[in-house]
């Protein structure tokens, strides 16, 4: 998959996580299924050890009510092709 798609794909993912502040009450419990949902979806992206950690900071950080407004896909895309990029230069 091309970083750039990877990239349009957690904007999008971050996108929806962002759903629940937009529906106060219900909006909440909403992330009882995306947390699991974005947890899978972050080790489909990003593969090995790596995806793994991103995938159970995801899960946690979707799970914790108001926590959610961190973008993880997003940083998780800064992370493998910006930061960890530079550090193999």
């Amino acid at each position: 998959m091309k970083k750039y798609h990877k990239l349009l794909l957690g904007l999008l993912f971050d996108a929806a996580g962002f759903v629940s502040f937009l529906i106060p009450g219900i909006g909440e419990f909403s992330d009882i299924i995306w947390a699991p949902v974005s947890a899978w979806l972050m080790t489909k992206l990003y593969r090995g050890k790596t995806g793994k950690i991103a995938a159970a900071v995801t899960f946690v950080e979707e799970a914790l009510p108001f926590a959610d407004v961190l973008p993880s896909f997003t940083l998780m895309w800064l992370y493998t092709y910006v930061i960890k990029t530079k550090k193999n230069n």
